[in-house]
Formats: structure tokens, sequence, C-alpha cells
């Protein structure tokens, strides 16, 4: 970085918010992701202003900026692959309205998921997206991704909750867009066009979110199957029939075993289990809600169905889901964790043939995910030691995202393109539409400064 631009930047930001010592520069060189390039500083931001300022100085000395937040992406969306300034948004914290009667809430990016949720808990109130990293990542990574989460089958992602954006784009200029009501018709929807684009196209400094009543009531409910074919068939009934529960997860028998394996949670050696949960306002109406779905799991050859009688069952039953994280990091092989999703009629098919590649390719595929939206982690098992198996990750990755788009599906459901799925883009996306997209970038942020290296535009 050289002198004049590093001292343009403190007096932007303040020396204290301004770093390009090495120890930070390694530090900000990765995300959850396998990449990791360094950056040349990092500049936190504290306002909107200077973000403009910032953005400002790039576009002119055609400097990348990589917008950031806690760094919890999968696909290297917060790596700064062509260098330059990670401009680190965790410190614009604030909450700044939560507006009951409106059912909206305003927030500023660096926000922590849970931290909104524990704002909303004494309204009544909740922000439904439930991203499985909601301790630690901010509102403005769950924009940039589209993030979605184990609620995803009732409650959708969160674009369906995103009303309005303050953005800066690449010359510093400010916008706004979007409005503080429920709906608009009111030209371009913009505020859908940032979400998801994944920095970019633009910075956000400012959000707002629609909020629902939290739920009165919840069921719980877990079913085994002998078959895993059998659980995707399941799946599909359900969501055919006139029950959306609130989640519906689906572990294959590689995350099964290795819960049987690394934990005291008591599990039969099956192929498949699901676990559903309905919510409603009455206890009556959530019971008759899970009913249904039992009566279906028994239609689809469940060996077994439990019902949670409590709240401490359910979280007894929820525990299988949530230890898969941890274990996941106590296994004796590396893993590349995957997101794709395909429509819900095809995921008996989705399961089998992603069964079929892994066989094909002699390394082992675990399955588990938010079925009720048909959004899989296929999670490729390999040793890193062995030359012929990491040979063989680049081929089975291919087809594992072509099968999802040969099924009517998409790339990703929720962690993003980034790095680790832009060469696929061609497999989902048709040549006029990527067109369009790069005139989108092109037009917004003619330098190429934001977030360059990302979604292969």
């Amino acid at each position: 970085m050289q002198n004049r631009i590093k001292k343009n930047l403190i007096e932007i930001s303040g020396p204290e918010n301004y770093t390009d010592q090495l120890i930070d520069l390694v530090s900000y060189s990765y995300d959850a992701s396998a990449y990791d390039n360094r950056p040349d500083c990092i500049v936190w931001a504290t306002s909107t202003e200077q973000v403009s300022q910032i953005l400002g100085l790039a576009n002119r000395e055609r400097i990348p900026v990589v917008p950031r937040g806690a760094g919890t992406g999968l696909c290297g969306n917060a790596v700064p692959a062509k260098g330059g300034i990670v401009l680190d948004l965790s410190r614009m914290n604030k909450i700044l309205n939560i507006s009951i009667p409106d059912r909206l809430a305003v927030v500023q990016p660096g926000v922590v998921y849970d931290d909104l949720q524990s704002a909303l808990e004494p309204h009544g109130f909740f922000y439904p997206p439930d991203p499985a990293s909601g301790k630690v990542c901010t509102l403005g990574g769950n924009v940039a991704t589209n993030a979605g989460g184990l609620k995803g089958a009732k409650y959708g992602t969160t674009r369906d909750y995103v009303l309005g954006l303050e953005v800066v784009l690449a010359d510093g200029e400010v916008m706004r867009v979007g409005a503080l009501t429920m709906k608009t018709s009111s030209g371009y929807d913009l505020t859908r066009l940032f979400v998801g684009s994944e920095g970019t196209l633009g910075v956000v400094t400012e959000i707002i979110l629609k909020i629902d009543p939290k739920p009165a009531e919840v069921a719980t409910a877990l079913a085994t199957f002998n078959r895993l074919e059998h659980a995707g068939h399941a799946v599909t009934m359900i969501m055919h029939s006139d029950v959306t529960p609130s989640a519906l997860e689906l572990l294959d028998s590689i995350i099964i075993d290795m819960i049987r394996k690394h934990t005291d949670i008591n599990l039969p050696p099956v192929e498949a289990l699901i676990l559903v949960e309905t919510d409603g306002a009455t206890k009556q109406d959530v019971q008759h809600q899970l009913n249904r779905l039992v009566e279906l799991f028994k239609t689809c050859q469940a060996r077994d169905v439990q019902t949670a009688k409590s709240e401490t069952d359910a979280q007894r039953l929820w525990l299988v889901r949530k230890s898969i994280g941890g274990l996941m990091g106590s296994m004796d092989r590396c893993f590349v964790p995957e997101d794709v999703t395909v429509p819900m009629s095809r995921i008996a098919t989705y399961l089998q043939k992603s069964q079929e590649i892994s066989n094909k390719y002699g390394l082992p595929i675990l399955n588990f995910g938010h079925a009720g939206d048909g959004n899989f982690h296929p999670n490729v098992l390999y040793d890193s030691s062995d030359p012929d198996q990491v040979d063989r990750l680049e081929p089975i990755l291919f087809h594992l995202h072509k099968l999802a788009c040969e099924l009517g599906g998409t790339l990703t459901g929720e962690h993003g393109i980034g790095m680790t799925k832009a060469e696929y883009m061609p497999l989902e996306h048709d040549p006029i539409a990527l067109k369009v997209m790069r005139t989108l970038k092109k037009a917004l942020d003619p330098n190429n400064i934001l977030n360059p290296g990302k979604m292969a535009l």
C-alpha cells in the first residue's frame, strides 16, 4: 500500500481502525472456506460516510475492496482474492430501530444474527431465517449471500425479509432502495438485486428487515428409515401435503454412523433419519400438523417415529442435528462442505444419484440438510495425504453440481457462489443470463474494485 493512500485511509477511519500489520493481514487472508490470500490492509468502518469515502478513494486508485462481516462464509466470499483493502463492517453493529407496529427492524450490517433475535424476544417477535452460524454471523453477510437456514421450508431465506437497504456504490455514492412498508411496486426491485450479490455491486450499510410474531407452540418428531430413498419420498410427500413444517432436516447413514460412534445419542443403524418441527398459535393446531406428518412417515415405511413430549424431549431430538458441526471437525478425514438445492419432487432422485457419483469416484459423500426446501449439504470425504483421492475431488464436485442443475436445481441454496463455485456458473446460467450479470457488474462497478474474483464476474 502506497504511503499516501495509507495516510488517506487513516485520515478517513482513524488510526485505531486501520492496520497493515502482518499478523492482521494473515488473520484476514481467509474465511471459513479453503481459500486464502493476503490483503494489503484492513480498515474497520464505523459509519456510512466512512464507507463512502473509502470506496471513493479506492475507486480513484483502482484498489480492490472486499467487504467482510464475521468471515463465516464457506465459499471464499470474504477472501481478498486480488489483495487490496478488506473493509470490515463488524463495528457497524447497532440495531437502529425496532418497530413492532410496522413489523420491521432497521439494523447496521455488523449486527450479529442472534443479537437481533435477543432484542426481538421481549416483544414476542423473531427474525425467521435461521443460519447455522447464527451465534456469530452478521446480518450484512446474511444479505450478501442470501443466507438461509433450518426454517427455510416454511419461512424462506434472507431475500424474503429484506424490505430496504442503504448501499454505498463503487464510486462512493450512497443509495437507498426499498421502503418501510411490507410491499412496494415502485420502479425496479433494486433491493433484491443487492441481496445475494456478495459485495460485488455495492457495500450494504443499513438493512430494513421484516419480522414476524414468534409462534406460541412448537412440536417436534424424529423418524428413522431403513432405506434412503424412502426418506426422500417422505420429504416429497410432506411438501405435497396440507402441512408446511417449520423445519424438515434429513441425515444420511454416514452422518448417523458418525453420531453413533462419537456421541452417546441413541440412534439405530439406519440409512436415513428425518427431524421435523411444526409451529403455530395453539397446541391443538400444532399437534394436528405433527400427527399428519407422522402418518406420512409411516406411509413411507418409517422404521420408527419419536415425538417430543416436552421441551427437554425436543432439545434431545434436535441435538442429533446440532451435533453435526462439531463432529465434522473430529473426523479422521478431510471434507469439502458443499451446498446444492433441488426441487422437492426430485429429492429421492438426487439422493440416489449422488450415491452413484460417490461409488463411481470411490469417495464417501455424506448428505444432510434442509430437506424441506430441497437444500442439501453434501460433504465429500477424502484423505489429503493421498494424491489420488485429492485428484478425484474436482470431478466429483463438478458432477455433484451438474446433477443439481440437471434436476432443475441450483448451485447454491444459501452459501453463495464466491470462489468455490464460480467455475460452475455456466452449469446453471445460460450465456445470455451471464452476459446480463456481467453488464450489471460493469455498470455499477466499471473499475471492478468491489470483491473482484468472485461469482465468475
